[in-house]
């Protein structure tokens, strides 16, 4: 696990957003997020992108529904993409006034 750590952090991509504009987008820090997530650091990872574990969960439940077919799967997907695009854009309008 530690070698793919270190190769995930030797070869994190770059924002062509935040290059360009100046400031982060949404999704800055998901990268930085990921590898304190992997080194047990919960949370550095929050703090770093705070999306990462509803996220997680999201994908986790879709996969679970996907195939067990859940009677209410749908909307409990949909209340985590709300929930998930909430807290994407509300840490977006954060980064923007703290910066």
């Amino acid at each position: 696990m530690l070698k793919i750590i270190t190769w995930l952090e030797a070869h994190m991509g770059t924002c062509s957003f935040h290059e360009q504009a100046g400031i982060a987008c949404p999704g800055c820090g998901i990268q930085r997020s990921i590898l304190a997530l992997l080194k047990g650091d919960i949370l550095e990872s929050l703090l770093l992108f705070p999306a990462l574990l509803p996220l997680l969960g999201m994908f986790a439940f879709l996969a679970i529904h996907l195939i067990f077919n859940l009677k209410h799967g749908a909307l409990v997907l949909k209340i985590f993409y709300i929930t998930n695009t909430i807290i994407v854009l509300g840490n977006f309008i954060y980064n923007i006034i703290i910066h």
